[in-house]
């Protein structure tokens, strides 16, 4: 098995980090290169910076705080929010990111994905879906941070993103957001046995044994969470334990990267 990344995410807002449920009842956190700089002390694998409002206010994400960001941290920097264009990419790059994430452009033109994986790689573009579940049998994806449906079948848009380009993927469950009642395990199955790239968790996680049961169960490659890191009701370091007690194979608490030359991409 390998070892499953655990990964920090920052939801900003104004240049602050902010959290809330379902993406609504929003609360200032705090700032977000002080969180950064916490979790790539405490052993975090990678961190996720989502500009939560970009989109909705048709606008390009904070360099500045993103740059800011990218200057205390060591660990691979995803980054997204507002992402519409190849040129948004250079500019999020250049600003220090590792990986850039698109979501609503990427549903409203789908052929992004496709320029940017040929521009910088596919590991560079990493597929955000949020999806809400609409029936027994049904995920549809929603957009503008949860706030506009669009209708699409997940499970199908996940699939086209990947054969577009996409070298990562990042399941959030709206439904699931911000409540801490877990992973929603059985969609991420079904996710992970139908594409080839790596799977990231994201929304639910409220105690140890959520972690443990979207690795083992739903055999993610990474599990990202914010508000228990937040608010430290769980520290990476105990989770790391605790998972490599459970059998569960995670990178060591003193993981060092060094940043990607953002020059080499696919060109």
């Amino acid at each position: 098995m390998l070892a499953k990344r655990i990964i920090p995410c920052l939801d900003v807002r104004q240049g602050r980090v902010v959290k809330g449920k379902r993406f609504q009842a929003i609360e200032d956190v705090e700032d977000p290169v002080v969180l950064a700089d916490r979790y790539c002390k405490e052993g975090a694998d990678e961190l996720v910076f989502y500009d939560i409002t970009a989109s909705a206010e048709d606008r390009g994400i904070f360099d500045e705080v993103v740059r800011k960001v990218s200057k205390v941290v060591n660990i691979p920097l995803t980054v997204g929010g507002g992402i519409a264009t190849v040129e948004d990419f250079t500019r999020v790059l250049m600003a220090g990111a590792d990986k850039v994430s698109v979501n609503t452009a990427a549903v409203r033109r789908p052929e992004l994905i496709r320029e940017a994986a040929l521009k910088f790689g596919a590991q560079c573009v990493v597929l955000s879906v949020d999806v809400s579940k609409m029936g027994p049998e049904r995920w549809e994806v929603v957009v503008k941070g949860g706030r506009e449906s669009t209708g699409m079948d997940a499970l199908e848009w996940i699939k086209k993103g990947v054969s577009l380009g996409a070298g990562e993927v990042v399941v959030n469950s709206i439904d699931q957001d911000g409540v801490r009642q877990g992973y929603d395990v059985e969609f991420l199955k079904r996710v992970t046995s139908a594409v080839n790239v790596p799977v990231i968790a994201s929304g639910g996680a409220g105690a140890l044994e959520h972690f443990e049961e979207a690795a083992r169960v739903a055999d993610v490659d990474g599990i990202l969470a914010a508000s228990v890191f937040h608010y430290g009701d769980i520290s990476i370091a105990d989770l790391k334990s605790y998972l490599l007690e459970k059998g569960i194979a995670v990178r060591p608490l003193d993981n060092r990267f060094d940043k990607l030359d953002v020059n080499k991409g696919g060109e």
